[in-house]
């Protein structure tokens, strides 16, 4: 693991911690993802949403059917027209999540050093002693000393909505617990996790693929986010097990994949992101990190596999390889205490600094959106202290890291985009603007966490750190004749103008395929 200080190298005037934070156009360069559901779903909430900061929407599908998801869609499509801000769709299956069944909804209140028995007959009804789970062949996954976590939301810091049991005996197909804590368990469905234990279910199930294929191929998603991604296989077999439903043809795997996703819907834009959520994907991420186009750090189920004084060590190490692999990454469970609280915690809120500070692209809100009392201001929390942790980052010591990381020769584009970086660095430069529809090299500008905005083409850029697309379809052109190029400029110039980030003898950094060329050029702004 690579160890860096990125805070500035000057000294840090304590007075001027104190002095208002100026308002931006960009509440942040860091992105948010805001996860919609009861609380989040109206119109008006989710323009509030937007106007706060959020860029992209996940729409969660370990509940909730797709009816529901599909109102919500509508709803967010009403507020994006409203506001005019952009926003990305992100689909989060369900995958190989084990759960206890409460049919009755009744809440459980489970008390400290009493047993309760974890069976795999769902048609009981779940009580204090008894709790019916989804899945057979627990018992045989699990032996004495073995320590599971069971809540709606798994371990946030206030235990007393999740509970923690070690497994004291094996009955049958039957696994009694003993119970480490007392809690109480409220609705009718909760996450079990079972630390460190292989759990033999496939990552995407038969109603994952369903809703891809119903809810996602329809609605043109973004980001597909697969849970509980163990190897790199998991990403590729998805795809090429699915392609082989809709395809005769016999292609590379990575033309499979894009293949099947273009045949839902013209998918070929999608973009999947694996959820590191256990110690198997832990052990396998480099391959992981290979085959995704992108990663989210899923802390609540990571954060209970692994033990906590190893934590944070895992942020930073899979963050700067993300970084240095130029792919987006995403952190999840920050801010927890504001699902029921307008404030977070001290801890919470150095760890949204320093998440930022580690590298990460976006940060991933869960409960606290979906179900939390105050979405709105927790988006803006979040993006305020993302904006603070941003002011302190050490790009020139960052740059020169990945530049050697990277090493040479390197290839056409990254020469491109370090240069772009560069020069924009080198002349102060408002913005940078890039053009290219399929984003590939507005990315990779973004690799070098430029200081300054990224104007690009792209809509998958709304979930990478500092760009920002100003037009929703990739498709539009950007690398065609020098008249479409200019009209393009022109566009890009305006939208940042009306935006106040390009102001009168502002410097622009442009970088641009003129035919077979690849150019980065300055351009220096009249009246």
């Amino acid at each position: 693991m690579h160890s860096t200080n990125l805070l500035l190298e000057e000294p840090i005037r304590m007075a001027s911690i104190l002095e208002p934070s100026k308002t931006s156009f960009f509440p942040a360069m860091t992105k948010i993802v805001g996860t919609l559901g009861p609380k989040s779903r109206s119109v008006d909430t989710i323009s509030s949403c937007l106007k706060a900061g959020m860029s992209v929407a996940r729409f969660d599908f370990s509940w909730g059917d797709a009816a529901y998801h599909q109102e919500t869609l509508e709803n967010l499509k009403l507020a994006i027209k409203s506001t005019k801000k952009l926003c990305a769709v992100m689909l989060d299956t369900v995958g190989p999540e084990l759960q206890v069944v409460n049919k009755s909804e009744t809440p459980i209140s489970l008390e400290e050093n009493g047993t309760v028995v974890l069976t795999p007959h769902e048609g009981q009804e779940a009580s204090n002693s008894l709790l019916p789970i989804n899945f057979s062949g627990l018992a045989k996954a699990l032996k004495p000393g073995a320590t599971i976590f069971v809540g709606q939301y798994l371990f946030t810091g206030s235990e007393t909505t999740s509970v923690w049991l070690e497994v004291s005996e094996i009955k049958g197909d039957d696994v009694v617990c003993v119970i480490k804590n007392t809690a109480t368990l409220a609705g009718s469905l909760f996450t079990l996790h079972c630390s460190q234990i292989h759990i033999d279910l496939p990552t995407l199930s038969d109603e994952d693929k369903d809703v891809i294929k119903k809810w996602g191929a329809p609605n043109k998603i973004d980001f597909l986010s697969l849970s509980y991604t163990r190897h790199a296989e998991d990403v590729r077999q998805f795809l090429t097990e699915n392609n082989v439903l809709n395809s005769d043809s016999v292609s590379p795997p990575s033309i499979q994949a894009r293949e099947y996703l273009s045949t839902l819907g013209d998918l070929s834009q999608t973009q999947i992101f694996a959820k590191i959520e256990n110690v198997e994907g832990l052990n396998n991420f480099d391959e992981i990190l290979e085959e995704a186009d992108g990663i989210i750090l899923s802390r609540g189920n990571l954060g209970i596999d692994l033990p906590p004084e190893k934590v944070f060590l895992f942020q930073k190490s899979a963050l700067h390889k993300c970084n240095m692999a130029g792919k987006p990454a995403v952190v999840t469970r920050v801010v927890d205490s504001m699902t029921d609280n307008l404030r977070p915690t001290r801890a919470e809120a150095t760890d949204v600094a320093n998440a930022v500070l580690d590298g990460s692209d976006a940060i991933l809100l869960g409960a606290e959106t979906l179900r939390g009392l105050y979405p709105v201001e927790t988006i803006t929390t979040v993006g305020r202290i993302c904006a603070e942790a941003e002011k302190v980052f050490n790009q020139d010591l960052y740059y020169k890291q990945t530049v050697k990381y990277v090493g040479e020769p390197m290839t056409h584009l990254e020469s491109i985009a370090s240069s772009a970086v560069s020069s924009a660095v080198k002349v102060k430069a408002s913005v940078i603007i890039c053009f290219t529809s399929s984003g590939r090299a507005a990315r990779l500008i973004a690799k070098y966490r430029p200081n300054m905005p990224v104007l690009s083409v792209a809509r998958q850029s709304l979930i990478v750190r500092g760009l920002f697309p100003m037009l929703a379809d990739p498709r539009h052109p950007a690398e065609s004749t020098s008249g479409t190029n200019e009209s393009v400029l022109k566009v890009a110039l305006d939208h940042g103008k009306a935006s106040g980030v390009i102001k009168s003898h502002d410097r622009v950094v442009v970088c641009q395929k003129v035919g077979d060329s690849s150019v980065v050029k300055i351009i220096e702004l009249d009246d």
